[in-house]
């Protein structure tokens, strides 16, 4: 079986997003990893607020870096 890992199309390792607030930071996204093969479809679904589009935004680097720090 031929080794997957140096074929990704994408890789995710310990994600993690925070957004400064008045008593510290506030970090919607934690510890998120995951890998996306050739062929392969990732759906990322969860409940309103748990930080699926802080993710998809942090990956393709549209967080503001004057609002929050990936």
């Amino acid at each position: 079986m031929e080794d997957k890992s140096k074929n990704y199309l994408l890789e995710v390792k310990n994600l993690r997003t925070g957004f400064p607030a008045d008593n510290g930071m506030v970090v919607p996204v934690d510890g998120v990893s995951f890998h996306v093969n050739p062929k392969e479809t990732l759906a990322i679904v969860g409940e309103s607020g748990c930080g699926k589009s802080v993710t998809s935004m942090s990956i393709l680097g549209l967080i503001h870096k004057q609002n929050g720090k990936i």
